[in-house]
């Protein structure tokens, strides 16, 4: 065999150990820079997460529920942000554990007994107890929301129908229409019975309830009921068209006695 040939693979496997081990401790160098980096990194994300939250507030914000069925949409939401910072804090930890952490050689059959608990764990277990979580807090949501009956009591309902791109709101039993306007008591549950006139719409109030589709020939329900007297604003939120972003709905909210008042009145005009 040609020495010279030996010579050069003797050479060339060298090279590649060289390259190897300079890899080697690259990795290892940006895992402890990374190690380093996180501490520091913690506070000033925490901070810019929470000044994201400063955007959540405002006329159609369901962090601020102005209704027993938008407390419930509220609670739902702070629920699953709660799942998700857990679950994002679980991840987190077990990474910066893994970063910093020299792994142990193991058996074959001890490294089998770790994959099949972090299957069963964290594909099994994990996923499950999520969906108990989430459906234990939208199954309540959403029972508030239905047309059910009210014990010694007749719910009123109103009339919306959607059009591009605007709202014809009726009031059943008077000659009251209005667009664009929607007028309610307080403290008291209403049914807004919905439908469209052309395209899919959807009624949305964030501040009362969730949202109903407005469907063409078909008649949804939703049931909705305000804390206090005030103003709220609407929209649809289903996309309909060019002029989707400006379909609005003013929502005033009377006390009982004013409402009543301004049926009264608004007949007489």
């Amino acid at each position: 065999m040609d020495q010279h040939r030996v010579d050069r693979m003797s050479a060339d496997g060298h090279t590649a150990d060289d390259g190897f081990f300079r890899h080697y401790a690259l990795l290892s160098r940006l895992k402890s820079e990374l190690s380093t980096m996180i501490p520091s990194l913690t506070l000033p994300s925490l901070i810019i997460t929470l000044s994201f939250l400063s955007g959540c507030s405002g006329p159609q914000s369901i962090l601020n529920p102005a209704g027993p069925s938008a407390l419930a949409v509220s609670r739902l939401w702070w629920g699953m942000f709660g799942f998700s910072v857990t679950v994002l804090l679980v991840v987190m930890t077990l990474w910066i554990y893994a970063m910093r952490r020299k792994p142990r050689p193991l058996t074959e059959a001890q490294a089998d007994r770790i994959n099949q608990s972090w299957i069963i764990g964290g594909g099994l277990v994990l996923p499950i107890a999520g969906i108990v979580a989430l459906l234990s807090f939208s199954i309540p949501m959403g029972y508030r929301m239905l047309p059910l009956p009210v014990a010694g009591q007749s719910v009123p309902h109103i009339d919306v129908i959607g059009h591009q791109w605007w709202w014809e709101v009726r009031y059943p039993d008077t000659d009251i229409v209005l667009i664009n306007e929607l007028h309610l008591p307080a403290g008291t549950p209403v049914d807004i019975h919905v439908t469209s006139s052309d395209v899919i719409h959807s009624f949305w109030v964030p501040r009362l309830a969730g949202k109903i589709d407005m469907i063409p020939g078909r008649t949804n329900v939703l049931r909705i009921e305000a804390d206090a007297p005030g103003q709220l604003l609407g929209k649809c939120a289903e996309f309909c068209g060019v002029g989707h972003a400006h379909m609005l709905l003013e929502v005033q909210v009377h006390t009982p006695e004013d409402y009543e008042a301004w049926l009264e009145a608004y007949e007489y005009e």
